[in-house]
């Protein structure tokens, strides 16, 4: 009977510790998710009314862990997407949060909030809509106003895939006095036109009539603004990626703008070959390489004060 009483004990205190044992292990579990959650940075969908574009401008913005309460205003990236993408495409198949805020978590790149804007257009003004003037004369100004950016070249970058790499881009060497870094992922900067299998053949950006026109793809790719952007004095650092097997040849057409941007920053124009297609697989993938890069071009952040949340750079 003792024998049996002792071994009743026993299996209640088993059943016991194993039950602390297993709370501990939860409490654990939920002080890593917390804590991971805290370090998360923020993600939300915005918009604003557009004269330009006579409708709202919508775009999703990545603000990182600690902006409410830091006191500082960040360096700004203007993420673009591709042909006939939206806002929320580096965030649904991108994994941007996810990227940014791991990078930053690790120091690898400085807190950084992200904009990532939606476009009807290749982010030119074409035929269906002022996609470039819309974006620098309304999108920059209106996020400079409304969030805790530094409003200075030496802050600001600009990045995108596809005909959003091609935007990014053609809005580096037209305006280098306004970008300090640009990253361009499977640019679709074709040159002289756009390939068979290429989208902007029947986006609405170039139909003219219900046609593509070449006149506009020339007025508007890269190549109209080189000539220019490499007689002046001012140079934006340039990452590249593009997939080996892309079937836009991207790789082909990337290393034409290297080749033509090498003499003039020797140092600062980069190319990557990665494994895969046109896809988003080579994307993810370039997402941490071009915010890498292009971190080490811009400024980190700084501090701000007053009610006006005024920028006090150094």
């Amino acid at each position: 009977m003792r024998s049996m009483h002792r071994s009743a004990i026993r299996s209640t205190l088993v059943r016991r510790l194993s039950s602390l044992a297993f709370f501990a292990l939860m409490g654990g579990v939920w002080l890593t998710f917390a804590s991971s959650a805290h370090a998360a940075g923020q993600v939300s969908h915005q918009s604003f009314p557009s004269q330009v574009l006579e409708r709202d401008y919508p775009y999703t913005l990545y603000l990182p862990e600690g902006y409410a309460v830091s006191n500082q205003a960040y360096p700004v990236i203007y993420l673009l997407h591709g042909s006939f993408g939206s806002e929320t495409d580096w965030v649904d198949s991108g994994l941007l949060r996810r990227t940014a805020d791991r990078m930053i978590r690790l120091g690898v790149i400085p807190p950084v909030v992200i904009v990532m804007p939606g476009s009807e257009s290749w982010w030119i003004d074409g035929y269906n809509e002022s996609a470039r003037t819309a974006f620098m004369d309304e999108l920059i100004p209106h996020i400079e106003d409304s969030w805790h950016v530094v409003p200075e070249r030496e802050w600001r970058g600009v990045a995108g895939l596809s005909a959003g790499g091609f935007g990014a881009l053609n809005f580096a060497f037209e305006f280098p006095e306004r970008f300090a870094a640009v990253a361009a992922f499977s640019p679709a900067s074709y040159h002289p036109l756009p390939p068979e299998q290429s989208s902007a053949w029947r986006h609405p950006a170039f139909q003219r009539n219900g046609e593509f026109d070449p006149t506009l793809w020339e007025q508007t790719n890269y190549t109209a603004h080189l000539d220019a952007y490499l007689a002046g004095d001012t140079m934006v650092p340039v990452y590249l990626t593009a997939g080996g097997r892309d079937h836009l040849n991207a790789v082909h057409h990337a290393r034409l703008l290297q080749s033509a941007l090498l003499p003039h920053q020797p140092a600062n124009v980069r190319l990557d070959v990665l494994p895969g297609g046109h896809t988003w697989r080579v994307w993810r993938a370039s997402l941490p390489r071009g915010l890498s890069f292009m971190s080490r071009h811009l400024r980190e952040p700084v501090p701000f004060e007053g009610d006006d949340a005024q920028v006090v750079a150094p």
